[in-house]
């Protein structure tokens, strides 16, 4: 995904709860698997492929989330809303993310991707734009209309 990330994370965070802090957990967990951006960019010079980051394996995802929730539970009760709506959007985040990228399903066992799409590049052409010319962004763009159709027809708490 490249446009959807936070389209994605509104669902679970309206499902959660419409709060600020709630929101901005969901806002926050549904881009957070692309920090491996700043990674692959500024810190490893583009040496490790942008999917094959901690942040990108749904195993390490869900046990982290978990943790995460556990602790809270323990530790600050009322905070769970928020916790949920940031695991929940990240876990979102990999579920889309095989339309077009691949993915470490396997991982710890394997660091092999799968992608339900492979969109192929074009010679002269930035990645940014053969994934944005290509049929999969209307994808994107039909999550960004959920995203609104939920926003539009919200209930506050």
């Amino acid at each position: 995904m490249i446009t959807a990330p936070l389209a994605a994370g509104y669902t679970p965070g309206s499902t959660y709860g419409w709060r600020a802090p709630v929101m901005a957990a969901a806002g926050v967990g549904a881009v957070f698997p692309n920090r491996d951006l700043v990674a692959f960019y500024l810190i490893d010079n583009r040496a490790l492929h942008l999917h094959r980051y901690w942040v990108q394996a749904p195993a390490f995802a869900v046990g982290a989330s978990a943790l995460l929730y556990a602790a809270t539970t323990w530790i600050a009760p009322r905070l769970r809303p928020i916790v949920l709506a940031f695991g929940a959007a990240w876990i979102m985040h990999l579920l889309l993310d095989p339309m077009a990228g691949d993915i470490m399903w396997a991982w710890p066992f394997s660091t092999e991707g799968f992608a339900l799409l492979q969109i192929p590049g074009r010679p002269g052409t930035h990645w940014i734009v053969a994934f944005l010319t290509h049929w999969s962004i209307l994808f994107e763009a039909a999550i960004w209309v959920a995203a609104f159709a939920k926003w539009r027809h919200r209930r506050p708490q």
